[in-house]
């Protein structure tokens, strides 16, 4: 599959992969200068790019697993959702869940975007549910 992509500044860099064969593209950080993010807080990074993702899919935006273990930073809102139909920035909202300030620097990787397919529904309100073994059992319900 190809998808369009477009540069938004000179300095922006096209998403990659590491390895042929992995899920998550490689986001990155399309600043001019670092950015220091403090404990606890949260700083919007630009990627300088917008991409054209196909009608029938969505860009989730993933924390990068050595990022988040090691520095502790990951995207605020844990999965972002970028659907088919925005063509603005791509920009990832850094949160730092440390107790250390973390850089950022120019062209640091800092997310990484896997193209998903999702499922066009329709709700259909009904006065009951089908039973299942579970039931409504919720958190916790299956024990430790």
């Amino acid at each position: 599959m190809k998808i369009n992509v477009k540069r938004l500044t000179d300095t922006a860099t096209i998403p990659t992969r590491q390895h042929e064969g992995d899920a998550g593209y490689d986001l990155y950080a399309d600043i001019q200068k670092p950015v220091i993010i403090k404990p606890h807080t949260t700083e919007f990074i630009h990627t300088g790019i917008a991409i054209e993702i196909p009608d029938g899919y969505f860009g989730a935006i993933f924390a990068r697993s050595g990022l988040a273990t090691n520095e502790g930073l990951r995207p605020a809102n844990c999965v972002g959702v970028c659907d088919s139909r925005y063509r603005g920035e791509y920009m990832v909202a850094l949160h730092n869940d440390s107790i250390e300030a973390r850089t950022v620097s120019p062209g640091d990787r800092i997310a990484q975007l896997v193209v998903m397919p999702y499922l066009n529904v329709e709700f259909e309100e009904v006065d009951e549910l089908s039973n299942t073994k579970r039931g409504d059992g919720g958190f916790g319900s299956t024990g430790r």
